[in-house]
């Protein structure tokens, strides 16, 4: 009860890439993990809350489609640049079908698979392979040790907060690489946890109704007209 009591407070409000659409947190509480985190002591509670998460998902989603005519500009605060992002058309999204890269490589796509993996309590994988991302274009030495040391108490250590799912030897070789942090630190971890995304959650989140959705083509109403 206390744990559901946790995940539940710590569960709504993580910015979506380009805060699009969705906040959404990640849960905290511990379960067992297997690519996705399940537990059967708490089977009952688990679905509930992903009947809450998928419902409150799908309200935002619907809100967010049906806005979505109307471009969202945002400021660059450090560039001063406009930003606009639309709507996917159904071609586009189609197009995530094909590669799990072109997916990750959409800010829309990205943000509707987050939101995905937020419902079925596994969004450390993508948080995890972000803030790889972020990591190897890091300059500076000294952010590069203090990222990665970040990285390894959030994701990688025993216990850790957002722990994915890797092996033993593998945590043990970058608890020793991020004494002298290089860009390659994670590599391995990285590739292993986009490969169970692309080999696991991707093809999931293909055959769901969120994107389905994306990939209808709008049906073209006629209005009545005078004669």
């Amino acid at each position: 009860k206390g744990r559901a009591a946790v995940k539940r407070g710590r569960g709504e409000a993580i910015a979506m890439q380009s805060a699009l659409f969705l906040a959404l947190q990640h849960d905290g509480g511990r379960m067992e993990r297997g690519g996705c985190r399940r537990s059967e002591a708490e089977e009952g509670e688990k679905g509930r809350m992903k009947r809450t998460i998928i419902k409150d998902w799908k309200t935002r989603l619907s809100y967010f489609l049906q806005n979505s005519s109307n471009s969202t500009k945002m400021k660059s605060k450090k560039a001063g640049k406009h930003l606009t992002y639309f709507r996917p058309s159904p071609e586009e999204a189609q197009l995530w079908s094909e590669a799990f890269d072109e997916l990750l490589a959409n800010k829309y796509g990205l943000a509707a698979f987050r939101a995905f993996l937020k419902s079925e309590f596994c969004e450390e994988n993508i948080e995890f392979w972000l803030a790889c991302e972020d990591f190897k274009k890091t300059k500076s030495p000294q952010k590069l040790t203090s990222k990665a040391k970040k990285i390894y108490n959030d994701f990688i250590e025993k216990e850790a907060p957002k722990e994915i799912n890797i092996d033993f030897q593998t945590k043990n070789t970058i608890a020793q690489n991020i004494q002298e942090a290089t860009h390659t630190c994670f590599s391995a971890a990285q590739k292993r946890v986009y490969s169970l995304m692309e080999n696991n959650s991707y093809p999931r989140f293909l055959e769901s109704e969120f994107y389905q959705e994306l990939c209808k083509k709008t049906p073209i109403t006629r209005t009545a007209q005078g004669t």
